[in-house]
């Protein structure tokens, strides 16, 4: 009897640790569902990582935004296929490499000469936030935040939002009068395909239209559902509505720094 107990563990032993050990594919993940008997399941997912940087190539260095940013141009838009390595290389052997080295860092100058080295007409213009709404492609802009200077690929504006391709954090987007603040001179730096055709790969996606402001989510999800709302929290935003009425009715105006009001007017 004993013998038998023993075997049956080992067997089920056996086939339980088969099936943990057995090779899965990355990105593949098993549910259950019950309908009358038990069905395992199975679904492709992207890790979060993999979406956010989907078509950006991620800098390797603190200093390799810009070649980052023109490698994910030139791979992504226009098809070269290249590494950020052979990019850096080749805005040393074009660019101002003395300058580079001092710097840390590489110019829209830089850049300019190595596209011109490998085929491509470019450009660095003085732009408006309408010339960014009016631009059909892609084009690599200079920021500056927190005191840093830093090289993105602005996709597209979309309702109030700059989106953006940044080689350091990934598929992002900003207010327009957010990116207006740490937008670096207005400038605008564009790669002219000359005879490769554009490819798509930058242009906006369904999952990149999720970006909501926070004081927006709240205001809708407030009147949606007034029930998770704290007295405290309506009674505030009931007075924010009274004063905002009020001045609308005396100015003919509405006021977008009414105190309290959640809702962020573009």
């Amino acid at each position: 009897m004993v013998e038998v107990l023993v075997g049956s563990l080992l067997t089920v032993f056996g086939v339980t640790t088969a099936i943990e050990v057995k090779p899965k594919e990355q990105g593949t993940v098993y549910y259950e569902q019950q309908a009358g008997m038990t069905v395992t399941e199975q679904a492709h997912v992207d890790p979060l990582s993999n979406l956010k940087f989907k078509n950006i190539v991620r800098q390797a260095y603190d200093y390799s935004c810009g070649a980052a940013a023109l490698t994910t141009l030139l791979d992504y838009y226009l098809g070269r296929n290249l590494t950020e390595r052979q990019v850096m290389e080749g805005l040393l052997k074009f660019g101002e490499a003395e300058k580079i080295v001092s710097r840390r860092a590489f110019s829209l100058l830089d850049m300019k000469r190595f596209v011109r080295a490998i085929g491509h007409r470019s450009g660095g213009y003085r732009a408006s936030i309408n010339d960014l709404i009016d631009l059909d492609h892609p084009a690599i802009v200079p920021i500056e935040y927190a005191g840093f200077k830093h090289f993105v690929v602005v996709r597209d504006v979309y309702q109030g939002h700059v989106y953006v391709a940044d080689p350091a954090v990934g598929n992002i987007s900003f207010t327009i009068e957010r990116f207006k603040e740490v937008w670096d001179q207005n400038v605008l730096f564009i790669v002219f395909p000359n005879g490769h055709a554009p490819l798509p790969n930058l242009e906006l996606r369904p999952e990149d239209m999720r970006v909501v402001e926070d004081a927006t989510l709240t205001y809708l999800a407030f009147n949606e559902m007034p029930q998770f709302t704290q007295p405290e929290q309506r009674r505030a935003d009931a007075a924010a509505a009274a004063v905002r009425a009020i001045i609308t009715d005396e100015t003919g105006k509405t006021s977008e720094s009414t105190g309290g009001w959640p809702y962020k007017r573009q």
